[in-house]
């Protein structure tokens, strides 16, 4: 972790929650993007990383430097806070959320990347749960091993171990540059 930003957790565990903002505008789009691949859906994306960073600004004295890095805690606050946003949604579907209409210049590049990811998405399927969400923090959010693991609760070793497992899958597949691909055409909308 680097000095500045270990600085600005401990002045915010002094009662100095103002500097939070640094810590919020560092890892924002980060989150965000961690987040809409798992929701694809903007307005509840934005409102998840809400939820996630107002938890960590309540949260932020329980942060200890011992047990990870800050990136890896926060991680793990906005995978609960996408896990409980889908255990508390209902059967039925609001029609906004259906369509979640964009402006006229966002429809074209959000559907050549929907029309990618849901080709994507669809393989990952194949896979179960823990290596698909390894592939993603790996190739889609950039994670290290280290920072995977601890978001995980796994090992370092394991995670490398079924990330090499899946993208040989990808491979053979020839799944993995589209999932490239998807990545690069995500990193232009966001």
């Amino acid at each position: 972790m680097e000095n500045d930003e270990l600085q600005i957790i401990e002045r915010c565990q002094a009662g100095h929650l103002e500097d939070f903002c640094y810590l919020y505008d560092s890892y924002f789009r980060k989150i965000y993007n961690f987040i809409y691949f798992k929701t694809h859906h903007r307005q509840s994306a934005e409102d998840l990383t809400s939820q996630a960073f107002f938890k960590a600004l309540e949260n932020i004295k329980k942060f200890s430097p011992a047990k990870g890095q800050f990136s890896s805690w926060l991680y793990r606050i906005a995978r609960n806070s996408v896990i409980d946003f889908y255990r508390g949604r209902k059967n039925e579907a609001d029609i906004a959320d259906i369509w979640d209409l964009s402006s006229p210049e966002d429809m074209a590049a959000d559907a050549v990347l929907k029309e990618q990811l849901e080709r994507v998405k669809e393989y990952l399927t194949r896979f179960d749960s823990q290596q698909r969400e390894i592939i993603i923090m790996r190739v889609w959010d950039g994670l290290s091993y280290r920072e995977i693991s601890e978001i995980l609760g796994k090992s370092e070793a394991s995670c490398k171990m079924s990330f090499c497992r899946g993208l040989a899958k990808l491979r053979e597949a020839e799944m993995l540059a589209l999932l490239i691909l998807g990545v690069l055409i995500g990193s232009q909308l966001t």
